[in-house]
C-alpha cells in the first residue's frame, strides 16, 4: 500500500467530513474530555494501522499500552502542556523533523513551540580557547554529549515552567566552534504542546517530564551520508574532521543514547519521507479541528 496515497485519502475524507463536523463536547467536564480521548485513541489507531501495511512504514515500534496511557493523562490533567521529547543520534533526522513540523504548524497555526535541547550545553569556550579547537578538544578525549556537560538543572526548570503555562527565556548555544553559550537568550512561548529535540532529552529526571518520548532511529550508512554532508556545508568541517567527529559521535551513541531508546514510546523511522511525515500532521490537525461550536 502506498501509505501517502493513503493519507491522502484520509485527508480528504476528514475534509468533506468537516462539512458535518462534530459537536464539540464540553471539555471542561470529565465526560467531555473522555470523549475526546476516545476519539483521538480510535483516529491515532487509524493511522498505525494504515501505517502498519504501507510499503515504508514510518512507525518502527509504539510501546504497548502507550496509547491508553496517553489518553488517559488528557482526561486527567487536561490544563497541562503536553511535552514531546525527540531523541535520536546525531545526524538522524530530528532537526528537519522538527523543521517540518514548524513548517506544517505555521501554515495551520498549531498551538506548538519547538526548542532545542542542544541549547543547554554548557559554555565550554575557556576549554576550547585552552586547546585550540573545538576538535583538539575532542582529542583530548573530552567527553561533551555526557549528561554533566549540560545544565540539566536548568532545562528541567524551563520545562517544567513551561508544562505549567508560563513562558521563559532560554539559552543559546552557539553552533560555530565557539562554544559559547548566551544565557536567556531565546524567548519561547508556553503553547499547548511543547516539542523538545536533542540528547538531553533522554537525561535524567528531564525524561520524566515528557508525555511522548519520540525516537528517530537511522540506518548508519545514511546517518554517515547525512552527517559528513551536514559538516562539510553548514559547520565548515573538512572530510578529515569530519569522520573523526562522526566516529566520536558513534561511540558517545553507543555510550548514553542507543542504551535509552528502548525507554521511548514511539520509535520512527528518520529516513522516511518528509512528505509523508507532513500529511501525518496536517491529520491530526483535521481531527483535533473536527469540532463545531454548540449553538447558543
Amino acid at each position: 500500500m502506498d501509505f501517502s496515497k493513503s493519507m491522502n485519502f484520509l485527508l480528504e475524507k476528514e475534509e468533506k467530513q468537516n462539512n458535518t463536523k462534530i459537536l464539540k463536547p464540553d471539555f471542561s467536564q470529565k465526560a467531555g474530555r473522555e470523549f475526546l480521548a476516545f476519539y483521538l485513541y480510535s483516529k491515532f489507531n487509524q493511522i498505525l494501522n494504515y501505517d502498519k501495511h504501507s510499503e515504508s512504514p514510518i512507525f518502527q515500534r509504539v510501546k504497548d499500552g502507550f496509547l491508553p496511557s496517553f489518553t488517559q493523562r488528557l482526561i486527567d490533567r487536561p490544563d497541562k502542556r503536553i511535552l514531546i521529547g525527540i531523541s535520536g543520534e546525531s545526524a538522524s533526522g530530528k532537526t528537519t523533523i522538527c523543521n517540518t513540523i514548524k513548517q506544517v504548524t505555521e501554515q495551520y497555526k498549531m498551538p506548538i513551540e519547538i526548542l532545542s535541547a542542544d541549547n543547554y550545553f554548557k559554555d565550554i569556550s575557556g576549554l576550547i580557547k585552552k586547546y585550540g579547537s573545538f576538535d583538539k578538544l575532542l582529542e583530548s578525549g573530552y567527553d561533551v554529549d555526557s549528561p554533566d556537560n549540560f545544565c540539566m538543572d536548568i532545562l528541567y526548570r524551563d520545562l517544567k515552567m513551561l508544562s505549567e503555562g508560563k513562558d521563559v527565556k532560554i539559552p543559546e548555544y552557539l553552533v560555530n566552534g565557539t562554544g559559547v553559550v548566551i544565557p536567556e537568550a531565546i524567548e519561547k512561548q508556553s503553547k499547548k504542546i511543547i516539542v523538545v529535540e536533542g540528547m538531553a532529552t533522554m537525561y535524567g529526571e528531564v525524561a520524566n517530564l515528557f508525555d511522548i518520548k519520540l525516537y528517530v532511529d537511522i540506518d548508519p550508512e545514511i546517518q554517515e551520508k547525512w552527517f559528513l554532508y551536514r559538516a562539510q556545508t553548514s559547520r565548515n568541517q573538512n572530510e578529515e574532521n569530519a569522520k573523526k567527529q562522526l566516529e566520536y559521535v558513534r561511540q558517545a551513541s553507543k555510550k548514553y543514547i542507543l542504551p535509552k531508546k528502548d525507554n521511548s514510546d514511539i520509535i520512527i523511522n528518520g529516513a522516511s519521507s518528509l512528505e509523508y511525515f507532513m500529511q501525518i500532521i496536517k491529520y491530526v490537525y483535521r481531527i483535533t479541528n473536527n469540532f463545531s461550536e454548540p449553538k447558543q
